[in-house]
């Protein structure tokens, strides 16, 4: 028989039992602790409620075996660190209120649930009071003793889970749960410039990060410069925006700066790093007609509000949050995205024309031969002909010289001062689809087809904006059965579905009738569509999904009703294309996310040229 079963009354009724304070931590530790990644947050974030400047982590195998978390806080008196071990029992909150919470810290379980399932040892002291020591071992409390330490705190968690060994099975790789560990701590060290951060790895420094100084936002344009990279930043839009007492700053990056997996999305509330279903399909939102298929914006937000109007007591990780109005959370993250990317008009990101760069492939040149020091040549201009050279070549007429280029260059007699205009005067149209522009310093590449794609895209959406979609009543409305929960659901939002031109109306309990569709989705399967509204309902709050079937609508209209590849254009055409993309938002990337130009830098030009070493 099996002895963990649960205890049966003889009339088969089973037996309640109170379960003893070290089972009842194990279990608390498995909600709060999931991996080591885990514990290092929790300890981490002890670590800044306690005012902490310089924090240091260690780790060995991965945090198996060791995770020691030192840092220069405001420490704690002896008495405090029995209590401290106890369950429930903290500093950040008193309990009236469990809205107004400041800290990252409130539930009083991550060093109890810690000392439940590993080796713990706590050493703090106070600036001017003695140091003090206490350990836990699976649960079972050792004896305070005094001991020498630094002011602050240090916390050290030895052999993780050896008082509940079947979790270490579910555990990674050591060089797994180290990355792990690292992402924590960069995700944490991102939302803290002006505090110092270190993690070793079984003895060897793998990320630092040193305390920035200077204004907020200054010393966090730093700090993200330093962990997400120069790329980043420079191809990131400034976030500052405000709305119903929420707001939103950071960085986000543009849609050409993008990544193939959701990697670059780190999100804050009030300090807190979250992973938020409201707020990531806000930035999904955002981005919605800017990306190509399979990939995912860049962006590092922070949303500030009053602890008030976001609960953070929604799980035991503290991971996500609900807002009282998430509404219009989600509107402020989506409308901020959406106009810093109409701001940023013809931009695209930088790393497009480092891309076109790499592509260039030289063409190895012969060997060297011996070095002659009867030229007065560098070295590595030595297998190069000399001016005479080329001149008498040129006076040969080498056959097939002066064959038809595949390039068409027409006189243009008047260019438009090219320091007014970003994107350069047309100089040249090649293989009838691609525009070479010429800058002050380089040369600009544009797909003429998906550039004027974009543009006519974009006059198409406003039209609609201006005049409204259109819609068609149906000769016999579509009647949608639903649970009387989901009919309420999608009434709820009937105003402003009928803005896009879906109508429905009530049906008596539990149905609704689709009585009027967007004119211009002829073969729209009504059924279809309001389950997915009320599946993206149900997710996120909100969907966007018939916004976006319109809008693939109008990308298509606008695909075959732009400039073609293979069409000859003139200047005038050319340098008008490029006026209007500059005056375009959201030019810098066709309706499928790809990039409609590229800028070539003359240095980089010249370098692959050899001309600049």
């Amino acid at each position: 028989m099996n002895s963990h079963a649960p205890k049966i009354r003889p009339d088969g009724r089973p037996v309640i039992r109170q379960l003893d304070e070290a089972t009842a931590n194990r279990i608390a530790a498995g909600e709060v602790v999931e991996r080591p990644a885990s514990a290092v947050k929790e300890l981490v974030e002890n670590a800044l409620d306690a005012g902490a400047t310089r924090i240091e982590i260690a780790i060995q195998d991965g945090g198996k075996r060791l995770i020691r978390v030192t840092d220069d806080g405001c420490g704690m008196v002896p008495d405090d660190l029995p209590l401290a071990l106890s369950r429930h029992a903290t500093s950040k909150i008193d309990g009236t209120d469990l809205l107004a919470i400041t800290s990252f810290g409130f539930r009083g379980e991550a060093l109890p649930s810690l000392g439940a399932v590993g080796r713990l040892t706590i050493t703090s002291r106070t600036r001017g009071g003695e140091g003090a020591s206490i350990a836990v071992t699976g649960g079972r409390l050792d004896p305070l003793r005094p001991a020498a330490a630094n002011c602050g705190t240090v916390v050290e968690l030895r052999d993780l889970f050896f008082a509940t060994p079947a979790r270490l099975k579910f555990l990674r790789t050591d060089r797994a749960e180290t990355q792990a560990v690292a992402d924590t701590v960069r995700r944490l060290a991102m939302a803290e410039p002006y505090v110092g951060f270190s993690l070793t790895a079984d003895g060897r420094e793998i990320f630092r990060a040193d305390a920035e100084q200077g204004e907020l936002f200054g010393a966090l344009t730093t700090r993200l410069t330093r962990l997400m990279g120069t790329d980043f930043i420079d191809n990131a839009l400034p976030m500052d925006a405000e709305r119903d007492g929420i707001t939103l700053t950071g960085y986000a990056a543009l849609p050409t700066y993008s990544r193939g997996a959701a990697v670059a999305q780190h999100l804050y509330v009030n300090g807190r790093p979250v992973r938020d279903k409201l707020l990531t399909g806000a930035l999904r939102a955002g981005y919605m007609d800017v990306l190509a298929a399979g990939r995912h914006p860049a962006a590092v937000l922070f949303l500030e509000c009053d602890p008030q109007m976001v609960d953070v007591n929604v799980h035991p990780a503290k991971a996500e949050v609900r807002f009282r109005d998430p509404q219009s959370a989600r509107g402020l993250v989506v409308g901020s995205l959406r106009h810093a990317m109409a701001g940023a008009g013809h931009r695209a990101s930088s790393t497009v024309g480092d891309a076109t760069l790499q592509a260039v492939q030289v063409e190895p040149g012969p060997e060297p031969v011996a070095e002659n020091r009867s030229d007065p040549r560098p070295a590595w201009q030595a297998d190069r002909p000399s001016a005479a050279a080329v001149r008498a070549a040129l006076d040969l007429q080498m056959p097939g010289f002066a064959e038809t280029p595949s390039a068409r260059f027409d006189p243009v007699v008047a260019y438009a001062p090219m320091e007014d205009a970003p994107l350069g005067a047309a100089r040249a149209q090649i293989h009838e689809n691609y525009i070479i522009a010429q800058t002050p310093d380089g040369l600009v590449i544009v797909d003429q087809h998906a550039a004027h794609e974009r543009l006519v895209y974009e006059r198409l959406k406003a039209q609609a904006q201006a005049a409204g979609i259109p819609a068609q009543a149906l000769l016999i409305p579509e009647i949608v059965e639903l649970s009387p929960a989901d009919a309420d659901r999608i009434l709820s939002i009937a105003a402003d579905l009928a803005a896009l031109g879906l109508v429905v109306e009530p049906f008596g309990p539990g149905a609704v009738a689709l009585r009027e569709v967007p004119a211009m989705l002829a073969r729209l399967d009504g059924r279809a569509l309001i389950r997915d509204i009320l599946d993206d309902l149900a997710d996120q709050g909100a969907s966007d999904r018939l916004q976006a079937r319109i809008d693939a609508v109008l990308s298509s209209m606008a695909c075959h009703g732009s400039v073609r590849s293979g069409r000859r254009m003139g200047a005038d055409e050319m340098n008008a294309l490029l006026r209007e993309m500059e005056r375009t938002p959201k030019s810098g990337q066709c309706n499928h996310g790809r990039p409609t130009w590229v800028k070539l830098q003359l240095s980089d030009i010249e370098r692959l040229f050899g001309r600049r070493d």
